[in-house]
């Protein structure tokens, strides 16, 4: 198994690197070949972990009998390793259609060897990050991702992006310092770089380090304060905003402080109530920022943030004893990547094919295009929580063991039912659009649209189908 975790982090940087030697028109088919064979990686180690159910951490780096880097292979780690892997070769394949001359909102006629190697590049960087075993090791493909995302995020070279790409790189950098307090303060009180060596911190201790943990955290998954990088990015090629801001990037953030609570043994209560009261505020903050967006990425980057809220909420519910408010984390990791990144390639082969992301624009999209259609309505119940798409389960771990704490903490009863009502008007407003834009006769702009390349619909059908099932892939692994 640990091969097949080296697998899917060195292939996609062997590519990266294979990709700056080779002609441009050979660049998309060696991206999608390595990213297809960091996927066949995530997806045998998957199988291998799930027929063995075999947990195990293995030091790879040790100089003078102090660890550096080390793999942890578990349920949490292999799942979220499946879900980066696995929309990486989809987003690689899906850019394959959408990074060319045709596009009608950003025709892309240079640039396109960079915008690959920086792809694969993170695509390896992530899974870096979610086997690493050492807080050293989480530093280092910390500061990767984002490096990445600074590329991709000012690819098109105009003054917004590189002016949304610096927003990006400042905020999570700064963020990232919290990071290396928390990693030199384990360092210095226990003599290891473990992750595991916060459990051997006292609870003082362990509240600093935490402390530290949630500022990087909150950075990187944009919670507020510091949440102002991720609207701006939307700047970025529509397959950088679905995998970086919705699968990979803002889960770095949030995979580090469910792997550091997992790793830590008890964690001392305040830090729970600290996780559940940012939570909750950053996802109502999330949800009235709905009201004033007319552009469909932006309306989807602020339903990331109240999105990723949930996963921040639930982690800080386990700190309460829950072990159902962590799997519902685990779950809703897994499932908001593919339903999220379902609905940013959407608005991008809706821009692509009409010229537009403005919401009001956008009518009778079924009708016209039936694939992208279905994959709005698709995308729309899986984020909103409606049976049978993944979101609803995921939801309902985490409101459920809510509840169940909230008996005995008042505090978290008066937030879990600010929770709910998020979730109601969240479900309203997406489900006001979607009619609005899916049904009817198509406007003007959906009339004169070009039809979707056969990338995209293929990609786009590979994750309708991923909101239906993706549930069953986290409950197999969680039994």
């Amino acid at each position: 198994m640990v091969w097949y975790a080296l697998g899917s982090i060195l292939l996609p940087v062997l590519g990266s690197a294979l990709i700056l030697f080779i002609p441009e028109r050979h660049v998309k088919k060696v991206s999608q070949f390595f990213s297809f064979l960091a996927f066949i990686c995530g997806l045998l180690l998957l199988i291998t972990f799930a027929t063995t159910s075999n947990s195990f951490t293995q030091d790879l780096l040790t100089i003078s009998g102090i660890n550096l880097f080390g793999v942890t292979i578990d349920t949490l780690s292999v799942l979220v390793n499946f879900m980066v892997v696995f929309i990486g070769w989809l987003i690689c394949t899906y850019s394959a259609g959408y990074m060319n001359a045709g596009n009608r909102e950003h025709p892309v006629k240079e640039g396109i060897p960079r915008f690959y190697a920086f792809m694969l590049l993170f695509i390896g960087s992530m899974s870096g990050l979610v086997f690493s075993s050492t807080l050293l090791g989480l530093l280092f493909f910390f500061e990767m991702t984002g490096l990445c995302s600074w590329n991709l995020i000012g690819f098109y070279g105009d003054q917004k992006s590189r002016r949304s790409a610096l927003w990006a790189i400042i905020l999570t950098h700064f963020a990232s310092l919290g990071l290396y307090v928390a990693a030199a303060y384990v360092f210095i009180n226990t003599g290891s770089f473990s992750v595991a060596a916060l459990s051997k911190l006292t609870e003082t201790g362990k509240i600093v380090a935490f402390i530290g943990i949630l500022i990087a955290s909150w950075g990187k998954s944009a919670q507020l304060p510091l949440h102002p990088w991720l609207p701006r990015a939307m700047v970025a090629p529509t397959p950088v905003s679905a995998y970086l801001h919705a699968a990979s990037m803002v889960k770095v953030g949030v995979y580090i402080f469910a792997r550091t609570v997992l790793e830590a043994g008890s964690v001392p209560q305040v830090i729970g109530e600290i996780g559940v009261i940012m939570a909750v505020v950053t996802m109502v903050y999330g949800f009235v920022m709905y009201f004033p967006q007319d552009d469909m990425k932006k309306l989807l980057a602020y339903s990331t943030i109240a999105q990723l809220s949930y996963i921040f909420l639930a982690v800080s519910l386990s700190i309460y004893g829950s072990k159902m408010a962590f799997d519902g984390a685990v779950a809703h990791i897994f499932n908001h990547a593919f339903a999220k990144g379902l609905f940013f390639l959407v608005a991008g082969a809706l821009a692509y094919t009409t010229g537009t992301r403005r919401l009001s624009m956008l009518k009778g999209i079924l009708k016209k295009t039936p694939v992208i259609g279905l994959g709005y309505i698709a995308a729309a119940m899986a984020i909103t929580g409606v049976p049978p798409f993944n979101g609803f389960f995921s939801k309902f771990m985490i409101i459920l063991a809510g509840f169940e704490i909230g008996i005995h903490h008042p505090l978290v009863l008066v937030l879990m039912i600010v929770t709910m009502i998020e979730s109601v008007g969240s479900f309203i407003w997406i489900l006001k659009w979607m009619g609005v834009n899916v049904l009817g006769a198509p406007s003007d702009a959906v009339a004169n649209a070009a039809a979707p390349p056969l990338p995209i619909k293929f990609v786009l059908s590979v994750l309708i189908i991923m909101t239906l099932i993706s549930q069953y892939i986290v409950f197999l692994l969680l039994s």
